[in-house]
């Protein structure tokens, strides 16, 4: 019996993971370097710009704002959870991270995404509400209720993370330490368990099909809705204005859940790959969709250079 809990002392003793990076040939790493660590500059300055834009101008003081400065603010998040650790693992020759660094990546990035999927899920309610129901918009969109639907995101993210995480903190892993990822994820992180991953799976299950069904369900139903009401708008100037507001959050969708069903899609060296879509290049592009596509942060924008140069 002693020897049994031994063998099973020596088998949870992971005290660190080595993370396989994107590529393991030398002559890419410092392209791949540069490239990534311009596009984290660039998803820094544009979402922390959007951010400021956003509180400083009382011309973007609506509720369609407040939710963009939160996926800004969620963008800029799960990028800065991501990026500076798969940057050092492009100069570096092992790309080391701690069982405690690792956990803690895996729930941040966790809460981030999912959260990002329910706020999706929030903006396109209330493009819904401004051009199905326009004339309730005010009452509908109160600040009272954007809050609270923030805040309900939020949770999401929190729900969702600390229960996977605290079933990850179940597995026992005793095989091989390298993670054939650039990050700790759920799945390159079960396929390292020599404990059984049943409890991880059936939560995995539960909860993809909550936060992906659920975002996917409200955004698909909201555009099903906007798309019958912008049809029974008389005036073209009308309906591409009305088609205009909602362009640029249709854009961020597509390119976001876009990618996440093309990783379930495919294998792991490909899902490396296309996960680098939604953890690098959309936060990156969001922030440059809805200020190059949007008349109103154009003018904030303009307003604020205004001032700034008198």
């Amino acid at each position: 019996n002693s020897q049994r809990k031994m063998a099973a002392e020596n088998h949870s003793t992971v005290t660190e993971f080595i993370l396989a990076g994107l590529t393991d040939k030398p002559e890419l790493q410092l392209p791949l370097f540069l490239f990534f660590l311009g596009t984290y500059v660039v998803t820094v300055m544009g979402n922390l710009g959007m951010i400021t834009l956003i509180g400083v101008s009382s011309y973007l003081h609506t509720p369609m704002y407040y939710f963009l400065s939160s996926l800004s603010f969620i963008d800029l998040c799960y990028s800065t959870v991501i990026t500076p650790k798969m940057l050092v693992s492009f100069v570096t020759e092992k790309n080391s991270i701690s069982y405690p660094e690792c956990m803690t990546q895996l729930y941040f990035f966790l809460f981030f995404i999912i959260s990002e999927c329910h706020m999706l899920a929030v903006m396109a309610y209330d493009r819904y509400v401004a051009i199905c129901n326009p004339l309730l918009y005010t009452v509908t969109m109160s600040y009272q209720v954007c809050s609270w639907l923030v805040v309900e995101v939020y949770m999401m993210g929190l729900i969702g993370a600390t229960a996977h995480t605290g079933c990850m903190l179940r597995v026992v892993f005793c095989k091989a330490k390298i993670i054939n990822h650039y990050l700790c994820d759920l799945f390159p992180l079960l396929e390292l368990s020599c404990s059984s991953t049943y409890i991880n799976e059936l939560v995995l299950l539960c909860f993809s099909a909550f936060n992906i069904l659920t975002p996917t369900l409200t955004i698909l139903g909201s555009y099903v809705s906007i798309i019958a009401s912008i049809l029974r708008i008389r005036s073209t100037e009308g309906r591409s204005k009305a088609f205009r507001t909602c362009s640029s959050h249709i854009l961020a969708v597509t390119i976001f859940y876009g990618s996440l069903a093309f990783i379930n899609a495919t294998s792991m060296d490909q899902g490396k790959v296309s996960s680098v879509f939604y953890t690098i290049i959309v936060p990156m592009l969001n922030p440059l969709i809805y200020s190059l596509r949007n008349k109103d942060v154009k003018v904030a924008l303009n307003k604020i250079i205004e001032r700034m140069l008198l």
